[in-house]
């Protein structure tokens, strides 16, 4: 089995001979970890429920995480789950790459297709698989939205979608994910949308596959999951709490498997983690920051600003050595587009020419941090 080299791993290659300009504070724009304390009352909680690290906890989860996590997206996208139609994760990228597993186990010649560019878990789980994949390419000319090849769909088991997405920024309509949805239920594969991204959106909510699924007449969600996080949401990374929603037959049967992985949330962080997902609060704080970055980002660059996420997908004439430039003459990493995508069987890498750059950090670094990317974009 080969895995390769994570993004992060690649950039540190491609940078480990450059020193830095130390007349800059280092600016670490790579990854997509939001840079703010972990709101109080989420760290409460968890500490005042520490007493609880006596018990083993259930692999379903606890009564109050999943009322917790229905009643988000109950709030949220108006659509209201069973029991059955939703379980708690450890984070998502567990399930990410563990569900294609349990998924495509029986299936003679296993086929994922997912967008490209991607997070490197779809991959990860395609290989773990023995899956063919299929890249859903990704470029200016289709707006950054998945272009859909029927031919190629219907030999697929599992197609993954990312919208919002993670690097572009792109988000698909509600009218868009219904026809994703009609093309899983035409074709018959199993359609994930990896939706970590929807709460952190710049004006109007983002919708749900879920809700898609609903205005399509899918009430039973066949054919049909969604997966989503507080990482982004909460600032809470480390607190590892997400859920898989959708299908009640497949979770079903994938609940089964879960229970010999061994990927239970400690109960204290369920805890915590039902508190963050109660409250609505402190989200919207966190979005009026991420907003205003990409404001600073238009002010600066001149970027659009985009409908979610905290990314900006930048293009940029030769991107490693311009993400070498940047880093050696103004101590700012960002990502080169290419290691976040692969070439497909035309030889065509839709990440090539971008770089990502994630504002993740508070307003005066954000400002400081852009103004050195447009005095190295212009010199």
């Amino acid at each position: 089995m080969h895995f390769e080299p994570y993004p992060f791993e690649k950039l540190t290659t491609l940078l480990e001979d450059i020193t830095p300009n130390a007349a800059y504070k280092a600016a670490t724009l790579t990854i997509g970890e939001p840079q703010f304390e972990t709101p109080a009352f989420i760290q409460r909680s968890l500490c005042n429920h520490s007493d609880l690290l006596r018990k083993y906890p259930k692999t379903a989860g606890e009564a109050n995480l999943r009322e917790a996590q229905r009643a988000f997206v109950a709030k949220r996208f108006g659509v209201t789950l069973s029991d059955a139609q939703i379980i708690p994760t450890f984070g998502t990228r567990e399930v990410l790459f563990n569900f294609p597993q349990f998924y495509l186990f029986n299936k003679k010649e296993p086929v994922i297709a997912f967008t490209n560019p991607f997070y490197q878990i779809y991959e990860g789980a395609a290989i773990a698989s023995r899956a063919s994949i299929v890249f859903i390419n990704l470029d200016e000319q289709n707006g950054f939205k998945p272009r859909i090849d029927e031919e190629e769909l219907s030999r697929c088991d599992l197609v993954i979608l990312n919208s919002p997405n993670n690097p572009t920024s792109s988000v698909l309509s509600l009218e868009e994910l219904g026809m994703w949805v009609k093309l899983a239920l035409k074709h018959d594969f199993m359609l994930i949308n990896d939706e970590c991204y929807s709460e952190i959106y710049t004006d109007r909510p983002i919708p749900s596959l879920l809700e898609a699924s609903l205005a399509c007449g899918n009430e039973s969600f066949k054919n049909i999951l969604v997966i989503n996080s507080i990482s982004k949401r909460s600032s809470a990374p480390g607190l590892r709490s997400g859920f898989i929603a959708g299908d009640a037959a497949v979770l079903k049967e994938y609940m089964k498997y879960r229970t010999y992985i061994g990927c239970a949330v400690p109960l204290p962080l369920q805890s915590a983690a039902a508190a963050a997902w109660s409250d609505e609060e402190h989200v919207e704080s966190a979005r009026k920051i991420y907003k205003n970055n990409f404001l600073l980002a238009q002010e600066i660059l001149g970027t659009a600003v985009p409908e979610a996420t905290f990314y900006l997908w930048l293009k940029v004439p030769n991107p490693l050595e311009f993400t070498k430039k940047l880093y050696r003459d103004y101590n700012v990493k960002v990502l080169p587009g290419a290691y976040l995508a692969r070439e497909d069987k035309n030889g065509v890498n839709p990440g090539k020419d971008f770089i990502r750059i994630a504002l993740v950090e508070e307003e005066e670094k954000t400002r400081d941090a852009l103004l050195r990317i447009k005095e190295c974009l212009d010199g």
